[in-house]
Parts: structure tokens; sequence; C-alpha cells
């Protein structure tokens, strides 16, 4: 899988994940005001810090790999423009203008 495709998939995976934990949590809280049984919102409150945490690290993955995409275009791009430079000084190497006489001139 490229490394484009895995950055598309793991961003939005990663903050869907992520919002859900915010709601799981949110749902343990109101159970515990309700008066729920410590057992079962300390629970729910687990399990959303799992989600919320997973969550976080896909889209750090996901941060990662845009990073790597940005980092590899740039170096491309540079190393293209090094490239043009020096087939240009090259190509002026090669091709040395040389003077030659007149044959209708005398010295």
């Amino acid at each position: 899988m490229s490394t484009r495709t895995k950055w598309m998939i793991l961003a939005p995976f990663g903050l869907i994940l992520f919002s859900f934990g915010l709601t799981v949590l949110s749902e343990a809280a109101h159970q515990r005001r309700t008066g729920e049984p410590t057992q079962v919102w300390v629970l729910l409150g687990l399990y959303s810090l799992v989600l919320i945490n997973a969550g976080l690290i896909f889209f750090g993955e996901a941060l990662r790999f845009r990073i790597l995409l940005d980092v590899r275009r740039e170096t491309r791009r540079s190393m293209r423009q090094l490239l043009r430079k020096v087939n240009a000084k090259t190509t002026r190497k090669l091709k040395p203008v040389k003077k030659t006489k007149s044959p209708t001139k005398t010295d």
C-alpha cells in the first residue's frame, strides 16, 4: 500500500475513533451523575480512554505519513533542480567556443 493511501485511510479513521471515544467518555460521565454502579461507568471510562488513545495514535501515524510525503516531494524537487544545474554546466563545458581566423585577413 502506498504512503498516500495509508495517510488517506489513517487520518479519517483516527479522527472518527477519537470522536467516538469522546462520546463514550461523555456517556460514562452521564452514567456517573445519574447514580449508576461504579463498575459500569468506570469500565465505560476506561473503554473511552482506549478509544481516544487509539484515535490519537492512528492520527499521529497518518501525520507521519503525510510528513514523509512532503519530505519526499521536496527532496525530488531539489534533486531535479540540482540535476538541471549540473546538466547546464556540463553542456557549457562540452562545447567550447573557438575563434577561427578569417581566411581573407592577413597578419
